[in-house]
């Protein structure tokens, strides 16, 4: 494994203020799908390949993208950069023919790096909220007449793949630290959401994670947005302490955008925030203070760039969120299913804390969750043990890989463990396999309940596998 200081640190840039032909290997996946249709949209020829059909690669079709399905050395004659992700394996035939020919290949971050080079990027970053912070930052601007163009590593409701090609300077974008893509982004502003324990098979430890942070914060050239609250972002606190371009928000007092009066409502979260002389009230579809959090980080950026705190917080208020990320997907016998991405336990736990305040719920709280990563899992199943105490019952399902080699006993049994050692009375069920989940949400389920489904793997499917009785 090469080392942070090692990976893509000296891709050159490509221009891509001349028109460009790239083709995107693995073009289906959420990020890559993002990367190309952002291409396209700006003026550059765009094809790609993927293994599978999909409704991201027919709407990237009706867009205008050429995508193939199955790989092929052929695809990437006469292009001029070949874009892949960490999930591509460097034996994949389209980069191995990329490379015998002499055609610039390039990781998603440096394809990243050289989009963010020709516009004034601004990166969101941090363990949690990326997604749905990014997507507000570029939904306010918009709203405000700024025009951002945005790269959004999910699907936006009611827009689909998450990429706009706007008309002004900025470029929105997720900054995913987890695979060196942060390192090498020439960022103009940040947003640093959170700092919490992930990706150790790439960090080894903490302290990494928070110098990973600290340099890409003290590297940006305009705003820097840091959340007062999060312990984990001390240390990037403390280093840009006196740097007059840092701003913050949190209920903290003294916070830059401090936040007050938070209450769920009926359709969502109400809360004030208070920017120097200036009190504005925000009202969203979104629950939970962890998206409390990331609504006050979007806002403080805006208004960094000249959003008035005013047409911010307006703004908020017809933000419709990002798929995945507590998104309602019907009922089941009279419980209401909702999917989330969360799968790391502050997120597992923040999600769960929002469903318990939902209307909805007047009966039990059913948390199914699938595990992700086997190195993660490995390095991390004890750190699960309490994130679900808000549920009544939990179903925890086998390892999602996500392209992860396997580990030897390392299985989702782990976090079973890890819940009933610390929680002997907790109701927890080793489900393995989706038909298992299956059965046994099916046999407690009853109206009034709320059914929460969590992770970042397949697991997206299950509320139709529920409602259609897999077996």
């Amino acid at each position: 494994m090469q080392s942070r200081d090692s990976r893509r640190q000296t891709e050159p840039l490509i221009d891509l203020s001349l028109p460009r032909h790239c083709h995107v290997v693995g073009i289906g996946g959420p990020g890559m799908s993002a990367i190309a249709l952002l291409l396209h949209k700006s003026g550059h020829k765009v094809s790609g390949s993927d293994l599978y059909e999909s409704d991201v690669i027919a709407q990237l079709r009706r867009e205008g993208v050429v995508v193939s399905i199955g790989h092929d050395a052929s695809l990437v004659h006469g292009k001029d950069v070949v874009v892949y992700s960490t999930a591509i394996p460097f034996s994949n035939v389209e980069l191995q023919e990329a490379q015998r020919m002499g055609i610039p290949i390039r990781h998603r971050s440096g394809i990243l790096a050289s989009l963010c080079a020709v516009r004034h990027a601004i990166g969101v970053a941090g363990t949690h909220g990326k997604t749905t912070t990014t997507a507000l930052i570029a939904h306010i601007m918009g709203v405000a007449g700024t025009s951002p163009s945005s790269l959004i590593g999910a699907e936006v409701v009611g827009l689909g793949i998450g990429a706009q090609s706007g008309t002004s300077e900025y470029f929105v974008l997720e900054a995913d630290e987890s695979d060196g893509t942060l390192d090498v982004l020439p960022l103009s502003s940040i947003v640093l959401t959170n700092v919490d324990i992930d990706h150790l098979d790439y960090f080894a430890t903490f302290e990494a994670i928070q110098d990973c942070f600290v340099e890409a914060a003290s590297l940006a050239t305009h705003h820097v947005v840091l959340n007062s609250d999060d312990p984990g972002s001390s240390a990037v606190v403390v280093a840009l302490q006196g740097n007059s371009q840092v701003v913050t928000f949190g209920t903290r007092a003294g916070s830059t955008f401090h936040i007050q009066n938070e209450r769920s409502s009926e359709h969502g979260t109400e809360f004030e925030v208070v920017h120097g002389n200036e009190r504005a009230l925000v009202a969203s579809q979104l629950r939970g203070h962890h998206n409390v959090m990331n609504i006050a980080a979007a806002i403080a950026l805006s208004s960094s760039v000249g959003v008035s705190l005013r047409v911010a917080s307006d703004a908020v208020t017809s933000f419709p969120g990002v798929m995945r990320r507590f998104t309602e997907r019907g009922t089941f016998d009279g419980a209401l299913l909702i999917d989330d991405y969360a799968h790391l336990p502050a997120e597992i736990e923040a999600t769960l804390l929002s469903a318990r305040s939902h209307p909805a719920l007047r009966g039990k709280l059913i948390a199914v969750f699938q595990p992700n990563r086997y190195h993660r899992i490995a390095t991390m199943a004890d750190t699960y043990q309490d994130c679900f105490a808000t549920a009544d019952i939990v179903v925890i399902t086998d390892v999602y890989a996500s392209g992860t080699p396997r580990i030897d006993g390392v299985t989702g049994e782990l976090v079973v463990q890890a819940i009933t050692q610390a929680h002997p009375d907790a109701t927890v069920v080793w489900a393995p396999s989706r038909a298992d989940i299956v059965s046994a949400v099916q046999s407690v389920i009853c109206a009034g309940d709320v059914c929460v489904s969590m992770g970042c793997g397949d697991i997206e499917t299950f509320p139709d596998d529920l409602v259609r009785g897999v077996s």
